[in-house]
């Protein structure tokens, strides 16, 4: 029988006590490095709570039978060494060298799950000196960090926490880490109302392959996943730095979605999704790629052996259609749909941009180009916008006949928010709403005809297709002019009397 939850610890509690263990941290080490450290704990709590659950079961199913037992216990998901768990470690926490010994729990936990934790650990050094501080405070704090992992509120058993809970935390921590990492957090999360939309945009199906170019640590995939609304599909992702390449891998961990891909590499340098000497092609791509990326490998774009750049090389010093042609032939023929976040200098600036826009546009693929406030970003208060790429509208695809662009300018419509804006629920779906239904809605949304935009030389400007500009309210002059009359004469009757009260005072 599956475990009951009845009993299970609230969302509210682990969060809360996952995010006090930062308290440690705080003030001392960058947000952008304690994460890491929070976050590999949080999995490693996870893991050792799991397995040792898993083997108490076991243990009383085959007390008889320890040949059974030793088999079925090679089967446990995740494999823990003798002296590698979680509770080994709180054991050892007022160690001289407990640095030293959570790393080579992790190194030991790694080397027994290779196929699965192959390298995940490998970016991450509890005995850092440059990070943690010299010894005495390095202990002090893992010490700190091990008795609050192993506070009650933080016990993980399955019988106590499903894992729904356990990943959720998960993301919350990293948009937690993401608020206080500030232009940094850019690198390793999208905010949750923008990723629910992208996903929503994508609209993938049961049976889809999903994929992320520059995955973060994955919360924008899962979101996708979720909107399938079966575990039938299959996610994969591509992610360049490495300790957020990291960070992705458990989060699919956490969320069991352990048959994910999850690629560590330069997308547009050196893919690693590729098959037969080809990029792989998926049903959907959702993608948010680093804004305006300079020196991302404009040197060897002419040469590059995947034909990315057939409609002209994007410039040195901004990879925005680097990522957008990447998207755009990740995209199964025919049929696949890609959202992608871009700063909005992607639709209008020239150049070698504007003859890449422009030959998207002829072979009819941009399908929507969608404005977002500004300031939804930690990283970057610019405003932004979602261009949906859609191949089932090239030549034999499904909707060939599907002509124009619909412009949706959303950037008015937000909830204010202390440090970032955020999309409502309410704000979402009337962007949703519009989209399906490629409807015109004055000063919101406007389907423009491909001679439209070749009328504005491609420009894809927003404004220059959905009119926001309020016209200001008449003004009856000879009205004011009468009422100025009235004002300027009551003047003249307050003048008078106090005239009159000051003769009368004497004065």
């Amino acid at each position: 029988m599956p475990p009951s939850y009845d009993n299970q610890i609230q969302m509210d509690q682990i969060k809360r006590a996952a995010w006090a263990a930062c308290d440690t941290f705080r003030g001392a080490v960058d947000a952008g490095q304690y994460k890491d450290y929070i976050l590999v704990m949080l999995f490693l709590k996870y893991i050792s709570d799991t397995n040792r659950a898993h083997r108490k079961q076991l243990e009383e199913k085959f007390a008889k039978d320890p040949v059974r037992l030793a088999r079925e216990l090679q089967r446990e998901r995740f494999q823990i060494p003798a002296g590698a768990s979680f509770y080994d470690l709180y054991a050892q926490r007022g160690a001289d060298n407990v640095g030293e010994l959570i790393n080579t729990a992790l190194e030991a936990i790694e080397a027994a799950n290779r196929t699965k934790l192959g390298g995940v650990f490998r970016n991450i050094d509890f005995n850092s000196e440059s990070n943690l501080g010299r010894k005495t405070d390095r202990n002090r704090r893992l010490k700190a960090v091990l008795e609050d992992f192993g506070k009650p509120e933080l016990d993980l058993d399955p019988s106590r926490v499903s894992e729904d809970i356990i990943g959720e935390c998960y993301i919350y921590l990293i948009s937690q880490f993401a608020s206080d990492a500030g232009k940094k957090a850019g690198e390793f999360y999208t905010p949750s109302s923008m990723s629910t939309l992208l996903a929503k945009l994508a609209a993938p199906k049961p049976g889809d392959k999903i994929f992320d170019p520059s995955c973060g640590s994955g919360s924008l995939l899962l979101k996708a996943a979720a909107e399938v609304g079966s575990p039938n599909f299959a996610l994969y992702g591509q992610e360049v730095n490495g300790a957020t390449w990291a960070l992705a891998r458990m989060n699919m961990f956490l969320h069991a979605q352990d048959s994910s891909v999850i690629k560590w590499c330069d997308t547009l340098n050196s893919p690693e999704l590729t098959e037969n000497g080809r990029l792989m092609q998926f049903d959907r791509v959702v993608a948010n790629p680093p804004f305006s990326l300079d020196k991302w490998g404009h040197e060897g774009a002419a040469g590059d052996p995947f034909a990315r750049y057939s409609r002209g090389i994007p410039p040195k010093s901004a990879a925005d259609y680097a990522f957008v042609t990447h998207v755009v032939e990740s995209l199964k023929p025919g049929k696949g749909v890609g959202a992608m976040i871009v700063p909005h200098g992607v639709l209008f600036r020239g150049a070698a941009e504007g003859k890449i826009r422009k030959a998207l546009l002829e072979e009819n693929l941009i399908d929507a180009v969608i404005g977002l406030p500004e300031g939804m970003f930690s990283s970057t208060g610019i405003p932004v916008a979602i261009i949906v790429v859609d191949r089932s509208r090239e030549q034999g695809g499904a909707n060939a006949n599907r002509k124009g662009v619909l412009f949706i300018d959303a950037s008015r419509e937000f909830l204010e928010g202390k440090t970032q804006n955020v999309l409502t629920s309410t704000n979402i779906e009337k962007i949703l709403e519009v989209f399906g239904n490629r409807r015109e809605v004055e000063k919101y949304a406007h389907v423009a005809t491909f001679e439209e935009i070749k009328e504005n030389d491609f420009n894809l400007n927003i404004p220059r297709y959905v009119d926001t500009f309020e016209p200001e309210a008449v003004v009856d002059i000879d009205k004011v002019q009468e009422e100025i009359l009235v004002i300027e004469k009551k003047q003249a009757e307050l003048r008078t009397k106090m005239n009159d009260y000051l003769k009368e005072l004497g004065l």
